[in-house]
């Protein structure tokens, strides 16, 4: 399959791939579940191998330690885990958000499934939403993902939304993230989650306040290149040999987002500000970054090194105001 994404559905603008199907506004669960292909269960049965025997066939043995984790419809395997795995099914991806959306004003924006199912996500709007200087909004999101392979952890995450640009960036509490991670080997609580999620939620304020902060602090061009040198290639711009570096296209690409290129980078809050600077690399690692595939830039913009790459952005953002 050519594309990460297996299938997914979507409220509002086509997503970036152009894939997924779309539907109208306050949808329930199950019109979710269906259109964005998270309707299969995730069975399980234990590790089997053949030994060598007599005869023909050799033995069926079990190895009791491990077992296979397969889709219920399709019957493919997804992973190897130990016996101490707890899965999280996709049903109970979305059936997190349905008190959520019924109750507290969430609403389902996107939901879909990765790698043929072995990870699956559901984004939602919260509500919140703030404007900085020149109508530049930002929204509040949660994004809740989960694998059945071992590569992430159950995952809670308030997450912000740039909507001139679609820039995400994780909220972050006195510089710590605020996910919150269940580990496989723990059993999912979801009522125990959205009470622990009830207090990063209420931090909306405090963090954008933060990013107020940013749209204010004005910033030199020999400051713009020295933040973008510790964020991309990690080195300090006024100790390191800067001859040999490795992110050279990266490194202009950000600055040409900072310097105009990039979409919301002429707004009041953004051109010439710290929130001007952070936004280009946010862009860069969402939009732009080098991947095989939109998917693949997906996946790591959310889980992976591009997300590593945008905390460090936020947090070298926030020492300039410090």
């Amino acid at each position: 399959m050519a594309h990460q994404i297996q299938q997914m559905a979507y409220v509002g603008e086509i997503p970036w791939h152009g894939l997924g199907n779309e539907l109208t506004p306050q949808q329930p669960i199950e019109v979710w579940a269906e259109q964005s292909g998270m309707s299969f269960q995730i069975l399980e049965t234990p590790v089997r191998f053949l030994a060598e025997s007599v005869g023909p066939l050799g033995s069926i043995k079990t190895f009791a330690d491990q077992k296979v984790l397969y889709r219920s419809d399709t019957q493919d395997a997804l992973s190897v885990v130990s016996n101490r795995y707890q899965i999280v099914q996709p049903c109970e991806v979305l059936e997190f958000y349905r008190d959520l959306t019924e109750v507290a004003g969430y609403e389902l924006e996107t939901a879909g499934v990765l790698k043929g199912g072995k990870k699956f996500w559901a984004l939602a709007r919260t509500g919140q939403s703030s404007a900085l200087k020149g109508n530049d909004v930002v929204q509040g999101y949660l994004l809740l993902a989960t694998s059945c392979d071992g590569t992430l952890a159950t995952t809670a995450t308030p997450t912000t939304v740039r909507v001139v640009c679609n820039n995400t960036l994780t909220i972050a509490v006195n510089g710590a993230v605020s996910a919150i991670k269940v580990p496989h080997n723990t059993r999912f609580d979801a009522h125990a989650v959205k009470q622990q999620l009830g207090i990063a939620v209420s931090q909306w304020d405090g963090f954008m306040y933060r990013m107020r902060t940013l749209a204010e602090r004005k910033v030199k061009s020999h400051e713009a290149m020295a933040y973008f040198l510790r964020v991309l290639c990690e080195v300090d711009p006024n100790s390191s040999d800067l001859t040999n570096l490795t992110n050279e296209r990266a490194l202009a690409k950000v600055q040409s987002l900072y310097d105009g290129q990039g979409r919301g980078s002429e707004l009041e809050a953004a051109k010439g500000t710290a929130w001007g600077l952070l936004n280009a690399v946010t862009e860069y690692v969402d939009h732009e970054r080098r991947a095989r595939s939109p998917e693949y830039r997906l996946d790591s913009a959310w889980f992976g090194q591009g997300a590593v790459i945008k905390q460090r952005a936020l947090d070298t953002a926030l020492k300039l105001v410090a």
